[in-house]
């Protein structure tokens, strides 16, 4: 992988305090594992986008990487509805303006998650219809067209989205650890 867009290279800190920790990686006061599959997602987003941005030269269009880009797509926007769905299900850990920033996030993947995991239009009881590939490359932005076919989104937007949001996290917004909510 050449680019590193949102995966997070970080300094050694050698024996660090818990604070240092926190403030580098604020996610980790809410909860260890949901910072580390947080990091695992910037590394898929990261191949996703270096898939996109290799797949078509004025030679070729390759559609292994293509199809490898939205294969994993499909699993980054699972993980990353549920990491987002966590945080939100545990409210009382944020504070209120950051939740603010998480709530229409979680709404947009759960549109793009719904049609590609259950077949169904979000919040219908209808299902997707099934005109085009489950993801579709749209060749002037080398982006994938994600979710339901009749209202597709695009994938580059929503992991930016995503991103976004995540990393505006500060120490200060992490009210709780993810286990507090829970009593």
């Amino acid at each position: 992988m050449n680019k590193v867009r949102y995966s997070k290279i970080f300094e050694v800190l050698t024996n660090p305090s818990w604070e240092q920790e926190v403030e580098r990686e604020p996610l980790l006061a809410f909860s260890f594992i949901l910072s580390t599959r947080n990091n695992q997602l910037s590394t898929i987003a990261d191949e996703i986008l270096e898939l996109l941005e290799t797949a078509i030269s004025e030679e070729i269009v390759d559609g292994s990487k293509i199809t490898k880009a939205g294969i994993l797509m499909w699993l980054w926007t699972l993980g990353a509805y549920e990491i987002v769905r966590t945080m939100c299900q545990a409210s009382d850990c944020f504070s209120t303006e950051y939740l603010e920033k998480l709530l229409p996030i979680k709404k947009r993947l759960a549109k793009v998650r719904m049609p590609d995991s259950k077949m169904e239009i979000q919040g219908k009881k209808q299902p997707v219809n099934s005109n085009r590939s489950p993801w579709c490359y749209v060749l002037e932005s080398n982006d994938l067209l994600i979710g339901d076919p009749e209202e597709a989104d695009s994938a580059r937007e929503i992991i930016d989205l995503y991103f976004s949001a995540i990393y505006s996290l500060t120490p200060k917004d992490v009210v709780l650890q993810h286990a507090e909510s829970y009593k």
